[in-house]
């Protein structure tokens, strides 16, 4: 009887130490990110973003919009009072990366192919990421650094006119190469030697996909 009790005595208190654990859990994001991934390779870029549209044909973006590996490595730039964080760097890019998604959808009509075959469908995995995103960091609060507060103060002001014109699948190749800079704990696993922020590692062709 002793004995029993012992052992119900263990078994209460192992699963009141992982209580908290399970409680304070936060969301994977990898899960999502690497679904985004799938639907960012190569292939699709070029036949939904760049073969489904006329030679040559640009949107016009903000300047901001056009968030590449060397926008990273540029606000990455040692600054002791106001450091950037990577967070902030990831707020960024999935706020670009909508903005950026929207900007082609609103130049295509409803029965274009690139529209109902494959953005439509990218847009509502970023949406997916984003709730699991906003889950996981819904109660950090931290002031953001001037850099970062500029950009999203020109993202915003609809009387900014900081236009450049680019072509849709450079909207994307730039979402994919950066989201593998920023998350690349996800991917890593995949390629530990192979530094996804590089900017001359994606010139030399080393990484394509």
């Amino acid at each position: 009887m002793v004995q029993s009790e012992c052992w119900l005595l263990r078994g209460l208190l192992g699963f009141i130490c992982l209580l908290p654990m399970c409680m304070s859990a936060e969301p994977d994001l990898c899960v999502p990110l690497k679904t985004v991934r799938e639907s960012l390779n190569l292939s699709l870029r070029r036949r939904f973003m760049k073969m489904n549209f006329p030679i040559n044909y640009t949107i016009q973006v903000h300047y901001e919009e056009v968030f590449r590996l060397r926008n990273i490595s540029r606000l990455n730039m040692s600054n002791e009072e106001e450091p950037v964080l990577k967070r902030d760097l990831q707020d960024l890019w999935l706020w670009v990366s909508q903005r950026g998604i929207k900007r082609v959808l609103r130049v295509l009509p409803e029965r274009h192919p690139t529209r109902h075959k494959y953005l439509s469908n990218l847009e509502n995995l970023f949406r997916d990421f984003e709730a699991l995103y906003n889950q996981r960091n819904e109660d950090e609060e931290r002031e953001l650094p001037e850099r970062i507060l500029n950009i999203w103060y020109r993202l915003t002001d609809p009387s900014y006119e900081g236009w450049k014109s680019v072509t849709p699948k450079s909207i994307l190749d730039n979402c994919y190469r950066t989201m593998l800079c920023l998350f690349k704990e996800c991917f890593s696993k995949e390629d530990d030697n192979y530094d996804y922020c590089e900017v001359l590692n994606w010139r030399k062709g080393k990484k394509t996909t």
